[in-house]
C-alpha cells in the first residue's frame, strides 16, 4: 500500500475516532472540557497528512493519485469538518443524553442545505486545487507531478453533481412524508 494512502486513511480513522472520543467524554462521561479538547484536536489530523504529503514529495517521491487525494480530503475536511461534527454531535446527544432529536428537513428547508453544501463543496474544491497547486510548486519539477493534474477535472465532476443536487431540489423540493 502507497505511504500517503495508509496516512490518509489513518488520518480519516484518527478523525472519526477523536469525535467519538470526544462526543463520548462529553455525553457519557460527563466531561464536556475534555470532550471539547478532542473535539478541537480534530484539526491536528490534517496537519499531520499535509506534514507527511509535503514530507514524502519533498523526500523525492513521484507524486500519485494518493497524494492529490491527500489534498482533496484536506480541502473537504476543512470545509464539512466542523459541520459532520455538529451532524454527529446531534445525534448523539439525542441517543446519550435526552437532546433533542435531529430535524429532518424538506421542501424549501432541503433545498437552502442543499446550496449551503454547494458552497461548502466550492470551498472544498478551491482548497484542495490551492494544495495541488502549491504540492506542484513545491516539487518544481512537472514530471514527478503529472499526477497531480488529473485531479482538478475530479474536482469539476464533484461540484457539477453537488451543484445539479441544489439544483433539482430547488426546482423539486423534497416532500415531508405523509403522516397516518
Amino acid at each position: 500500500m502507497d505511504l500517503i494512502l495508509a496516512v490518509i486513511v489513518a488520518c480519516e480513522v484518527g478523525f472519526w475516532v477523536l469525535i467519538g472520543a470526544g462526543l463520548v467524554a462529553r455525553y457519557v462521561l460527563r466531561a464536556p472540557r475534555l470532550g471539547l479538547v478532542l473535539l478541537a484536536l480534530t484539526p491536528v489530523v490534517d496537519l499531520v497528512l499535509l506534514a507527511a504529503t509535503v514530507v514524502d514529495l519533498r523526500h523525492g517521491a513521484t507524486a500519485s493519485v494518493a497524494h492529490g487525494l491527500a489534498a482533496v480530503y484536506l480541502g473537504f475536511s476543512l470545509a464539512y469538518g466542523h459541520a459532520m461534527i455538529r451532524w454527529a454531535d446531534v445525534r448523539f446527544a439525542h441517543r446519550f443524553a435526552g437532546g433533542p432529536a435531529p430535524v429532518k428537513r424538506y421542501g424549501v428547508a432541503y433545498a437552502r442545505q442543499c446550496w449551503t453544501d454547494v458552497v461548502r463543496s466550492a470551498s472544498a474544491a478551491a482548497v484542495a486545487s490551492g494544495l495541488l497547486l502549491l504540492l506542484e510548486r513545491l516539487v518544481d519539477d512537472p514530471s514527478r507531478t503529472d499526477a497531480l493534474r488529473g485531479i482538478y477535472p475530479v474536482l469539476g465532476v464533484v461540484l457539477a453533481v453537488e451543484l445539479v443536487w441544489a439544483v433539482s431540489y430547488s426546482l423539486w423540493p423534497r416532500r415531508e412524508p405523509a403522516r397516518p
